[in-house]
């Protein structure tokens, strides 16, 4: 019910910034017009989203023949949460992540970079998909799909006020409203997916040791990850900034902006409760 709840705030929230950036585009026609597209895209994004995701990374759908040991290890923790088996991606990407999407357990999908396979033993692995498993357990994937989505869309409406400028209820120009418009509605879904994401991460991450019933390999697995992304950019991730949620770990590069509003808990804090995790385990 909680998640349920979440999913509602979030659709409402990013409903009304798409209505502010209407608004400042058209006045009180350009509201409307941007509810009505709101509505539209919240729609798409609940039955659609997933596609759109695995399309940007360039995922291929595996199966039991294609990648039988990474198929097989999915199958037995999916089977330990009591969950659906479900589609089954790899990336060929060089940057170690992984994610999972779709709208429910019934429709969801895990995927993984070959980079990631390469770089954590198999035990550190199972730690990885088991999080993203707590993720489609917690019937949480959705909230990271249609967050994604709406907020690309609110910084591609953003750009247009920019770029055909902001027009209040009097139809005039107002250059001004519209770069004020392009800075603050994608910074404010930032803020959304922000505040969302961070504490979904720490339950991902109790879920999945759970699941896995290893926390000491998966914060072994998150440090990995940290250590090799340094050096290895992730481009679809920095093409599409808004999907960068959805990851284990934060794959865009840089600090400043980026940093103050990470999506992401501090790697340090999340393997420290892990291993809190597994010092108070029983034996």
């Amino acid at each position: 019910m909680f998640n349920i709840l979440k999913t509602a705030v979030l659709m409402a929230a990013i409903t009304a910034l798409f209505m502010a950036v209407g608004s400042a585009m058209g006045g009180r026609n350009g509201m409307m017009m941007a509810l009505l597209f709101a509505s539209g895209m919240n729609f798409f994004s609940y039955w659609f989203s997933d596609k759109l995701v695995l399309k940007m990374y360039k995922a291929q759908e595996v199966d039991e023949s294609s990648a039988p040991q990474f198929y097989g290890m999915v199958r037995e923790l999916a089977g330990k949460a009591e969950l659906p088996m479900p589609r089954v991606y790899l990336i060929e990407e060089d940057a170690p992540n992984a994610f999972a999407t779709g709208r429910n357990p019934q429709h969801a999908a895990v995927a993984a970079t070959t980079g990631i396979l390469r770089a954590l033993s198999a035990a550190e692995m199972r730690g990885v998909m088991a999080h993203e498993l707590a993720h489609v357990k917690h019937r949480d994937i959705l909230i990271s799909t249609v967050s994604a989505t709406m907020a690309g869309a609110i910084s591609m409406l953003a750009n247009f006020a920019m770029i055909f400028g902001s027009r209040g209820s009097n139809g005039r120009s107002n250059p001004v409203a519209g770069i004020a418009v392009m800075i603050l509605a994608p910074l404010a879904a930032s803020v959304i997916q922000m505040a969302i994401s961070r504490a979904r991460e720490f339950e991902a991450d109790r879920g999945g040791a759970q699941i896995s019933g290893d926390p000491q390999a998966l914060a072994s697995a998150l440090q990995k990850i940290q250590h090799f992304a340094k050096g290895t950019p992730m481009a679809a991730a920095e093409r599409h900034p808004e999907t960068a949620q959805m990851m284990i770990m934060n794959p865009l590069s840089g600090g400043g902006l980026r940093g103050l509003f990470s999506t992401h808990p501090p790697t340090q804090e999340r393997v420290e409760r892990l291993l809190a995790m597994a010092q108070s385990a029983p034996g």
